[in-house]
């Protein structure tokens, strides 16, 4: 009997594995995909080096932004020997879609989106691109043969470009990678928070916040963070971001934080500090905008918070509450287990029509 071929996919991420997006809607789902008998190549557009120098604070110099481009295009002209081609945001960042537009009538593809990346053209910082290129990610979605979102906000938007099929895969964990943290009644609790560089100015408008609260309670704020810089005064501790120690961080954690301005891009965030938090059993505060809405519940497994008096209210209650953040913390856990795991995606990756 001949044995049949296995199924090949190219897997397109903006970055290497050390990218937040791109490891956790990309590289997390690799072994589900090989233990379905997948094979697949992953190339990212941008390298380890690039990372590297943007979490540095650092401006990339041209000739290694050049050779990204180099060799996206290079991989490109190897799709055809792949059943399916799967896309994150774009295929060239700031350049017109028409790479997209041939791909799509040479072999089709499946675009992914955790962010509001069509902002970076409608809203941009660069006036010149937001004039010429305005729509371009709104072309990306409407010839993709399906759009994968992470949340509501996405979807509508691949909905408006006239997307043929728009899927929803919200940002997920592996369970299999989390521990449920035991809540004990003790006299120094610990504040955190989890995340990017880029992200780390979010916890600003929480300074005063901060201010107040560490007048009443024994307090540490945990930073866990690319880039280990105290924010605020007081009891800060930072430690250094890592794949494999994230968890052991998190635990670390009594409550879990995730302030947002209620502004276009964030609405496109996927809530993700706030499942990796429940996933650990850590009762959460979190602002009441986009996705964030809608994994917390409010008053049940955490509480959501827009002004300074509700986030210290809030914060409050938790702090001296040792059986109200075991409760909160359970019901978080309880969701994620429900609708955040990978299993769960994957489930509905594999039964999109154009999947392998």
């Amino acid at each position: 009997m001949t044995e049949r071929p296995r199924k090949k996919i190219l897997f397109l991420p903006k970055y290497p594995r050390k990218g937040a997006s791109s490891r956790l809607r990309t590289y997390q789902f690799l072994p589900l995909w090989a233990s379905e008998g997948v094979e697949h190549t992953v190339s990212p557009f941008f390298n380890e080096r690039y990372l590297e120098v943007i979490y540095a604070g650092q401006r990339p110099s041209y000739w290694q932004v050049l050779g990204c481009y180099w060799r996206r295009l290079k991989i490109l002209l190897t799709a055809g020997n792949y059943d399916l081609v799967c896309l994150e945001k774009e295929l060239f960042p700031y350049f017109p879609a028409f790479p997209e537009w041939l791909l799509s009538r040479l072999k089709g593809y499946w675009v992914d989106y955790d962010d509001a990346v069509f902002h970076n053209y409608d809203l941009g910082k660069y006036a010149l691109v937001s004039r010429l290129i305005p729509k371009k990610i709104d072309r990306v979605m409407r010839w993709a043969d399906t759009v994968t979102a992470g949340n509501a906000y996405l979807m509508q938007r691949a909905e408006r470009a006239g997307a043929k099929r728009v899927v929803r895969l919200p940002t997920v964990i592996d369970p299999y990678r989390y521990r449920k943290k035991i809540h004990q009644q003790q006299d120094t609790l610990t504040i955190g928070w989890i995340g990017s560089p880029s992200t780390q100015k979010y916890l600003n408008a929480l300074l005063p916040v901060w201010e107040h609260l560490r007048r009443e309670f024994d307090l540490v704020f945990l930073l866990v963070n690319e880039k280990t810089k105290p924010l605020f005064p007081g009891n800060v501790q930072t430690i250094p971001w890592t794949e494999s120690g994230e968890v052991a961080a998190l635990l670390s954690m009594d409550i879990g934080i995730m302030p947002l301005p209620d502004d276009p891009w964030e609405r496109g965030k996927c809530a993700y500090k706030l499942i990796q938090y429940m996933a650990c059993g850590l009762p959460v505060v979190a602002s009441p905008v986009g996705m964030n809405a809608e994994v917390v519940t409010n008053g049940v497994n955490g509480f959501l918070a827009q002004t300074e008096k509700e986030w210290v209210d809030a914060l409050s209650r938790l702090l001296k509450d040792c059986s109200l953040r075991k409760a909160m913390g359970e019901k978080g856990f309880q969701r994620v287990a429900e609708k955040y795991t990978l299993q769960h995606n994957f489930v509905k990756m594999h039964a999109l029509p154009a999947t392998p």
